[in-house]
């Protein structure tokens, strides 16, 4: 009897398993990342990245927001601005919010998270209690400091009034050497809650049992903190300054709405001097060129500040 051989099939491109399914799972996938990111690029488009390009154009020329755009005045908006004392002292009001916001607002939000998120009795409420300014809008708070401040019956120079004997009412926004304090003290009031609320989460994520090996090797509270809760919270005090200094750059509704800048823009920051003397006085094209220097400022400290300092928690590393 002859042998029989085995039949040998051979499969073309088509026919081989799994070469059509491949390209066609792949596909589908490019399509349903694409059905995700598509919406929100066009959003992001619309919404930031073709505006920030207007402002770019418009401050270009000497343009008042309602004729067409033909005066091109090139660079001579941004020269307006830098060399303005105006704009000059809005600068160094905005330095200042963020200086006294890193010096004074963070430390008393990494103070309460740190009694309020371990064992404190009542520690619930007084979370609530510290996080509910965070909640209300800018308005309603600028609205409710207002009456707060006010100098004719307003709930801080009454409280004075009654503690302190001979007390003369003051005017917290009118008058130029403490309202600079007073509007930051209104910014902490409202955000404080929000950091705090941020210590604490970090506060969770670390092993306690860290902390209890220190304290019986006979470490007091404070070199706990020092030495082992704060070191481990340095990645969310590290998110803490980007957002708090970031945030005082381009405080606005607060400051406008409680002194519009005043008195004798005493409370001046860039994005009130912006809409003072851009929007509001119908020159939009200097309004621009501010808009383009605050975004640039805030770019750079952004850029600069996650590639020197946030780098190492991209890489995962305390």
């Amino acid at each position: 009897m002859g042998s029989r051989s085995t039949p040998r099939f051979r499969f073309t491109s088509r026919e081989r398993p799994g070469t059509s399914e491949r390209p066609r799972a792949r596909n589908d996938q490019l399509l349903t990342v694409g059905m995700f990111i598509i919406p929100g690029a066009i959003i992001y488009t619309l919404f930031l990245i073709i505006p920030i390009i207007q402002a770019a154009y418009y401050s270009l020329f000497d343009w008042n927001g309602l004729g067409p755009v033909s005066d091109f005045f090139a660079l001579g908006n941004y020269q307006r601005a830098i060399e303005h004392s105006v704009f000059q002292s809005s600068v160094v009001n905005s330095l200042i919010i963020t200086s006294l916001s890193l010096l004074i607002q963070l430390p008393l939000a990494m103070t309460l998270a740190l009694m309020v998120g371990r064992k404190l009795p009542g520690r619930s409420i007084f979370r609530s209690i510290f996080f509910m300014p965070y909640v209300f809008s800018e308005i309603i708070t600028a609205i409710i400091w207002t009456f707060v401040y006010n100098p004719g019956g307003g709930l801080l120079n009454t409280v004075l009034g009654t503690l302190i004997p001979g007390y003369v009412p003051q005017g917290w926004l009118a008058n130029r050497d403490i309202a600079l304090v007073a509007v930051f003290f209104v910014i902490t009031w409202k955000y404080f809650g929000l950091h705090m609320i941020l210590y604490m989460a970090g506060l969770q994520s670390i092993n306690t049992e860290i902390e209890e090996a220190a304290r019986i090797d006979g470490a007091s509270e404070l070199q706990v903190i020092r030495y082992m809760t704060l070191p481990l919270l340095a990645p969310t005090i590290r998110l803490t300054i980007y957002l708090s200094v970031l945030g005082s750059l381009n405080q606005f509704v607060l400051i406008w709405i409680l002194t519009s800048g005043g008195p004798a823009n005493a409370t001046q920051v860039m994005a009130t001097y912006m809409y003072r003397f851009g929007i509001k006085s119908f020159n939009l094209g200097f309004g621009s060129a501010v808009a383009v220097l605050i975004f640039v400022i805030s770019l750079i400290f952004s850029v600069g500040y996650q590639r020197a300092v946030m780098r190492r928690d991209y890489a995962g590393t305390v």
